[in-house]
């Protein structure tokens, strides 16, 4: 993949199809590394290649709902490319179509969209960038159909957008879970124990698969592979037999046995924008990888780590390229889009074309195979 590859286009030769002056850029869900970098790289080139007024929203689509925003400059910009989480803060609570009031001490949920579109028409906007990933693009394609002029550029550790095969946050996670299996591995070796290493990514098995791979994992737990669980117990003990005294088993939040039940931090009641939780299947499979083995097991939940901390040098340059792409594409007209990844070169996706839901692991993508060379499995049922 090569992220040094130069743009198509020169920005001071553009043939603008309407004049713009100003506009807004938010940063919606959950946080990840990168995010500054989106921030700063629009902000700049904006600024330099067209001079552009860039304001920011706060929150997420909740500040534009309550109409929290600021300007930004050169000098608000300056040196955050290397800083993790966003700058503009986020929420993953603040879907415009859907919004969360308070009403007579209850809380209530409520379209808020007309009173987002009416402070982006007062805040005399011409555009909107919205960085985030399949939630906050979905909102994205909804106000799109509205007519508000919007480019989204793809984020989230999970990598799990459809229609880029990269995301920004994702190469940083994957750092950070590789870094900590790395760890790991020496305390199992010297304990002879089985590591359950849980990462995050929903329903998709993306994070799972690339720390897994890069890691060197045993067992590769994947939601779209469910698992038989004596197929676990006999690698675990396959490997204690032939003197390999511990193993690594990396799971992915939303991987399940073949039963298709899921474990969940929580289902919360009445909270229709966030009703389930999942989180906990490291704790499950441990316990009954030592109950079955008598092998001394134990669970690490690498949760939000992974989402903190500064952008490794891939998601800073995806991240710089994503922005200047998107202030590009608004400079030629274009609007209810998405800037992506694929096949090796940045690429435009209308958002009336994404399909919904997220991008799954295919069964036959290339790092699976490999993973099976490299002698691990991924215990999926028959």
């Amino acid at each position: 993949m090569d992220f040094f590859q130069g743009f198509v286009y020169d920005p001071h030769h553009l043939k603008m199809k309407k004049k713009i002056k100003k506009i807004a850029i938010l940063t919606g869900g959950g946080d990840c590394p990168g995010l500054n970098a989106v921030i700063g790289s629009v902000t700049r080139s904006a600024i330099n290649d067209y001079g552009w007024e860039v304001w920011g929203i706060e929150d997420g689509f909740a500040g534009l709902v309550e109409g929290h925003m600021h300007p930004l400059t050169i000098d608000h910009v300056s040196g955050i490319f290397s800083q993790g989480g966003t700058i503009l803060g986020t929420t993953n609570k603040a879907n415009p179509f859907l919004y969360p009031v308070q009403k007579n001490g209850k809380l209530e949920f409520r379209d808020a969209s007309h009173r987002a579109l009416r402070l982006f028409k007062e805040g005399e906007f011409d555009a909107l960038v919205c960085v985030g990933g399949d939630g906050t693009i979905s909102y994205a394609k909804r106000f799109a159909k509205e007519g508000l002029p919007v480019v989204a550029i793809p984020k989230t550790i999970d990598n799990d957008v459809p229609g880029t095969e990269r995301t920004v946050g994702f190469y940083s996670a994957v750092h950070t879970a590789t870094e900590a299996i790395d760890k790991l591995r020496t305390t199992a070796a010297s304990h002879h124990r089985v590591m359950v290493v849980e990462v995050m990514g929903r329903n998709a098995g993306w994070l799972a698969l690339a720390s897994g791979l890069a890691g060197g994992g045993h067992v590769i737990l994947i939601p779209e592979m469910p698992f038989d669980l004596k197929k676990i117990y006999e690698k675990v003990l396959q490997r204690s037999s032939k003197g390999a005294r511990f193993t690594i088993i990396i799971a992915g939040e939303g991987s399940h046995p073949a039963d298709g039940k899921k474990v969940f931090q929580r289902k919360a009641v009445g909270d229709v924008s966030h009703p389930e939780r999942l989180g906990g299947i490291s704790y499950w499979l441990a316990e009954n990888i030592e109950k079955n083995t008598g092998i001394e097991s134990r669970a690490v939940v690498l949760g939000h780590v992974l989402r903190g901390g500064s952008p490794v040098y891939q998601d800073r340059i995806l991240a710089t390229c994503f922005g200047c792409e998107a202030t590009h594409r608004l400079a030629m007209g274009e609007k209810g889009m998405m800037v992506g990844w694929g096949k090796g070169e940045h690429i435009s996706i209308p958002l009336k074309k994404l399909a919904g839901g997220v991008r799954h692991v295919p069964k036959n993508h290339q790092w699976i195979d490999v993973l099976r060379s490299m002698g691990a499995i991924f215990a999926e049922a028959e």
